[in-house]
């Protein structure tokens, strides 16, 4: 019998602690019918921490984290304005550390229109929208290679580097194509801007078309990033798996949300396949501490974050029972959907406890 799944709690800032509340409540029921065992523990690590302590997140709070299956997160920051937040300290400090340091190089981004949620998109139904985004997570713009020269004055010149190591790119690539393997299609789009970026460009393209000949059931595409865009909100149907770099997936992952229905309905996981450090997962929402404590913010994408953190960490740890009750979570999201046909997921009028149990029903 596998031992029990160890989930590590970031309820963070704003909403966070109500969405994580109710997706908690979700967990705490489908566990049992999955036999699923588990054990979270709580970390106040969050903007209103650090506010309050000077503490963000230190090497002795990362070594801790390593010794769990993987981290539910709700949201950071976000808060009123702070001179001691300026300069990212939050992305920073707990966002992106928690990325480098625990290797969490693939950031998981599933798009796809569930029953009941409307796209702006015009006639585009469920079965146009069904794709999944593979962004590389440990490198190119976010590595902080870069710097300032006379700063402050009217010669400034500031410089934030692109880096792509074919270590990090094949990884990441091949992290893609075996995805592409499992889904109907079988089809992998990759997404740059080659004809500008000609050398981590030229690195990514190489490297793609040389892992491709290892997958010969995998077809393949490339789009520069800007047709990628239009792609998206003219014909996202041509899409089935996307891998593409740090920046222009923050970029790309953010549209897919908005053409499946919003910010509302995003999940995410930023994933070590390796297993050797726990994956994060988490809404792609912010903390919007305009309606926190007020029961109004929906839960559902973090119930969805939820499904998928049991779903792939139950893979990378050979759990069945954690993959069999993310997969329940994941049909109960699309049973509860519906409920939302012709609302707004932000403006539906039912409260954060309700929507969990909506969902709890579901199951």
């Amino acid at each position: 019998m596998p031992q029990p799944l160890k989930i590590a709690v970031i309820a963070g800032d704003g909403i966070g602690p109500e969405v994580v509340g109710a997706s908690l409540e979700v967990l705490k029921k489908v566990a049992p019918a999955c036999g699923l065992t588990y054990e979270t523990t709580d970390f106040p690590f969050s903007a209103a921490h650090f506010l309050a302590t000077g503490h963000v997140l230190s090497d002795a709070d990362i070594a801790t984290l390593r010794g769990f299956d993987a981290i539910l997160l709700g949201a950071v920051g976000g808060l009123p304005n702070d001179p001691r937040l300026a300069g990212g300290v939050i992305e920073k400090g707990i966002l992106l550390k928690l990325r480098f340091e625990l290797d969490q190089y693939i950031n998981l981004r599933p798009v796809s229109l569930y029953p009941g949620i409307e796209t702006p998109l015009k006639n585009k139904t469920a079965a146009d929208i069904d794709f999944v985004c593979v962004r590389e997570n440990t490198e190119d713009l976010y590595c902080g290679v870069g710097g300032f020269v006379r700063k402050g004055t009217s010669q400034e010149i500031a410089s934030q580097t692109m880096i792509a190591t074919r270590f990090g790119v094949e990884r990441c690539i091949r992290y893609a194509f075996d995805l592409a393997k499992t889904r109907a299609r079988k089809h992998l789009t990759l997404v740059h801007k080659t004809n500008v970026l000609t050398f981590a460009g030229d690195t990514w393209h190489r490297a793609f078309q040389e892992i491709a000949v290892e997958y010969d059931d995998v077809t393949t595409a490339y789009h520069h990033v800007d047709a990628c865009c239009m792609f998206m909100v003219t014909k996202p149907e041509v899409y089935d798996v996307i891998v593409v770099p740090n920046m222009f997936g923050d970029i790309i992952t953010d549209l897919g949300a908005a053409i499946a229905g919003g910010m509302g309905i995003a999940s995410s996981g930023n994933l070590n396949p390796d297993g050797v450090a726990p994956g994060m997962f988490e809404p792609v929402h912010g903390s919007a501490p305009d309606i926190a404590g007020k029961n109004q913010a929906n839960p559902i994408a973090t119930i969805d974050s939820l499904g998928l953190l049991l779903r792939e960490t139950g893979r990378i740890h050979a759990n069945a029972a954690a993959v069999k009750a993310g997969e329940r979570i994941g049909q109960a999201v699309r049973a509860a959907t519906p409920r939302f046909a012709g609302k707004s997921l932000d403006r539906s009028g039912l409260g954060t406890d309700e929507i969990g149990q909506i969902v709890a029903d579901a199951l």
